[in-house]
């Protein structure tokens, strides 16, 4: 199971953590990542998705996951996004 972001592919970074004695080790800044539920209002269904609260903040701001899949780049969806992007592409050129 990854640490990755399935709409945004925000993943896990490095850096180090610095005491007070200015010593340096090193460590990992993980992701916020939810478990959520996302209802597609053009195919009336739900779909379980591992996101970012920051991806998850952009989906309510764009609109829902219909607009947000609009506009996301393919290159950052997983493959379950990009399979769910082109049944809503589809299903929106036939209404």
């Amino acid at each position: 199971m990854s640490r990755v972001c399935e709409l945004s592919g925000k993943g896990p970074m490095s850096g180090n953590t610095v005491s007070h004695a200015n010593n340096k080790s090193r460590r990992r800044f993980l992701p916020n990542l939810n478990q959520v539920t996302l209802i597609s209002d053009v195919l009336g269904k739900s779909f379980s998705l591992k996101i970012s609260a920051a991806a998850l903040r952009t989906v309510d701001h764009r609109g829902g996951l219909d607009a947000f899949m609009a506009k996301a780049k393919d290159a950052d969806l997983s493959l379950d996004a990009l399979k769910i992007k082109k049944e809503i592409a589809k299903a929106q050129a036939t209404v």
